[in-house]
């Protein structure tokens, strides 16, 4: 990676980090550090569980109890076993006391006025520009957040990215979607050596998946490539599909294909970005109206 770009996302992450006042040891000057203020409205009105905070922030349990107890001992914050009915004893639950209450709303109108104070010294042009900036930003950073790493297909994480699958095409596809009719994906055929199964989290929580099929004297075939909406459009796909071309040329394989319905045309699209080029029908999927190929480099 070239030297540059490394050196621009060291800049910015400074005048950033700066600028929010992230350095600080008394967050917008609430006797706090940043981290106890962003947990403190991460748990919110409404409480939180702690292993959601967890997840979300990227805390390891350590550094997440420490915040705990300083909010406890500031008496902002309660942490305990859950209180719903039938509920597991064994899930804590972060809650904010009257007192955290009160400070969670002043930190909610402190940030609204340091966001003012950001976009105040701009022109409205310039206000424009900074906030789309921040969008893009934004996206391109949750973009690199996603991790895309092998998961075994019976992984309840992974059956809800193949329902989910399942769905979508259902609602897409002319004549529907029924599992039953379509050609078989079993679990054995996604474990190496016959094959991976790949799953994408985004703060663990699973956000896509794609598999492929590692055919004897046989191009490699690639199946339910499919990512959420809420991270639609960060290329996700294409770096799932990246991953399952690694994996197949890692493996041995020289070529790679796929089948896909006419009315996927975003999927059609990546494809073709790609460097898959259409041939003649290999298998007998009822619900396919397209096949790819594509030539793996060594």
């Amino acid at each position: 990676m070239e030297s540059e770009l490394i050196a621009a996302v060291r800049r910015f992450n400074r005048t950033v980090t700066q600028r929010v006042g992230a350095l600080d040891d008394e967050y917008m000057a609430r006797a706090r550090p940043l981290a106890q203020a962003r947990l403190l409205w991460e748990i919110g009105p409404g409480g939180a569980e702690v292993a959601a905070l967890r997840a979300r922030l990227g805390l390891d349990s350590g550094h997440l109890s420490r915040l705990l107890r300083a909010l406890e001992g500031d008496g902002l914050v309660t942490v305990g076993p859950s209180d719903q009915i039938g509920g597991d004893g064994r899930v804590r639950v972060a809650a904010l006391t009257d007192a955290g209450r009160t400070e969670w709303a002043e930190l909610d109108e402190r940030s609204d006025g340091f966001a003012r104070s950001i976009l105040t010294p701009l022109t409205g042009p310039r206000r424009d520009r900074l906030v789309a900036a921040m969008a893009e930003v934004e996206r391109l950073l949750v973009a690199s957040m996603v991790v895309i790493e092998p998961c075994p297909p019976g992984d309840p994480r992974a059956r809800a990215c193949v329902r989910a699958y399942a769905r979508e095409v259902a609602r897409r596809f002319d004549e529907g979607f029924d599992p039953t009719r379509s050609n078989p994906v079993h679990d054995d055929e996604l474990v190496p050596p016959a094959g991976v199964f790949l799953l994408a989290t985004l703060n663990t929580e699973p956000v896509g998946c794609g598999a492929v099929k590692l055919h004897r004297d046989a191009p490699a075939e690639i199946k339910r490539v499919w990512v959420a909406d809420t991270v639609r459009g960060l290329g996700i796909g294409r770096r799932l599909l990246s991953e399952l071309e690694r994996h197949a040329t890692e493996q041995g394989w020289s070529a790679v294909r796929l089948d896909t319905n006419r009315n996927l045309t975003e999927a059609i699209a990546m494809y073709r970005a790609a460097g898959y080029r259409q041939i003649e029908a290999y298998n007998t999927e009822p619900y396919a109206h397209h096949w790819f190929e594509k030539r793996l480099a060594p």
